[in-house]
């Protein structure tokens, strides 16, 4: 797990701002009808017993700028909003990629399916309010993030630097998202630069650029930090996607929380896939990967296949050197010396969950 490390008495602030925000969902939902308080439910199991990496990041880094915590009554909601959204964006995920299980349970789309199938639907029916479901819980949680970062107890020129960092994270994983779907379906491979820039748009800029700077705004930091932790946050959160494409390719089921290969299983067109088209190998990679979705022993030669292409290898060193690449930006920065330590703490674990 990629993450800083913090007490005990921070996890349980941030899922006590977590908590919240699920328990005013409910009260919001509940006197609109049983089809939306089963819907609160929903969202409620699919925000709890996250790693909760992303608000740990916000608190880490307003420690390291020397924030007082018990002076910045904003620092929690703040931080657990980052986890709101973090769950919006894996609900929409699953409805894009036709997933109804996540961790090994119905996700929100799978409960809804299940709910159809009680009230009699045919399987368009169940499949039509699945997808509703979830596309409507993943924007009750955006628009829940949204509004703790509007109400949160800040100074007044804190709150248009927070709104600003929180449109810059959605915008920028809407379009990583939406280019990633588009690599995927395009009658032409995209190319490795392509699926680079997909992969670091969808996850990087929420995942750490963001959460970092939010850190450092609630510490009061200087605004000339801004430009450094975007960029070295970008770095770290594209290295943890390509760490997470090797895991979905080569990862066991419970280092990937699915089953085995299972992007090779959906023929996703990801970096690592990229760059085996640009080896030798590729035609006999092509060809085990459209079979893939077959059974494991179909998953098992594309697999083999393209470390024999030398992809796999290709993307660790590209992890390696993006990872190397932010710690030469911290070092030659001016960030307080805790601050890279925290960068250099978060780019020194995120080659652990390496497959």
């Amino acid at each position: 797990m990629i993450a800083p490390t913090v007490e005990s008495i921070v996890r349980d602030e941030i899922d006590a701002s977590v908590d919240e925000a699920i328990a005013r969902i409910r009260r919001r939902c509940e006197p609109l009808g049983p089809g939306a308080a089963a819907l609160a439910e929903a969202i409620a199991r699919a925000t709890a017993g996250g790693k909760r990496f992303r608000p740990a990041l916000v608190v880490a880094a307003f420690d390291a700028f020397g924030g007082d915590r018990e002076r910045a009554p904003a620092l929690y909601p703040v931080a657990a909003a980052f986890e709101l959204l973090h769950t919006a964006f894996v609900v929409h995920d699953d409805v894009i990629d036709h997933d109804t299980v996540r961790r090994g349970v119905p996700n929100v789309a799978g409960e809804f399916r299940a709910r159809a199938r009680l009230q009699g639907a045919l399987e368009a029916g169940e499949t039509q309010l699945g997808d509703a479901a979830a596309i409507l819980a993943g924007d009750l949680l955006v628009h829940e993030a949204e509004r703790m970062f509007a109400v949160a107890p800040v100074d007044p020129w804190m709150r248009p630097a927070l709104l600003d960092l929180l449109d810059d994270a959605v915008f920028t994983s809407v379009a990583g998202e939406l280019a990633d779907v588009e690599n995927s379906i395009s009658a032409e491979c995209a190319t490795s630069e392509a699926t680079l820039s997909a992969a670091r748009d969808k996850t990087a800029v929420y995942s750490f650029a963001a959460p970092l700077r939010a850190g450092a705004v609630l510490a009061n930091a200087p605004a000339d930090s801004m430009p450094v932790l975007q960029r070295i946050g970008e770095r770290i959160g594209l290295a943890f996607q390509l760490v997470d494409d090797l895991v979905g390719a080569f990862g066991t089921r419970i280092e990937a929380g699915r089953e085995e290969g299972a992007d090779l299983r959906e023929a996703k067109r990801t970096p690592l896939v990229a760059l085996a088209r640009e080896t030798a190998e590729w035609a006999r990679v092509s060809e085990a990967l459209a079979l893939a979705h077959t059974g494991p022993i179909a998953v098992r030669e594309a697999q083999q296949l393209l470390d024999r292409s030398g992809a796999r290898d290709q993307l660790r060193l590209l992890i390696e050197d993006t990872l190397s690449q932010a710690d030469a930006d911290a070092e030659a920065s001016d960030l307080p010396l805790a601050v890279r330590d925290l960068l250099h703490s978060l780019t020194a674990t995120l080659p652990e969950r390496i497959p």
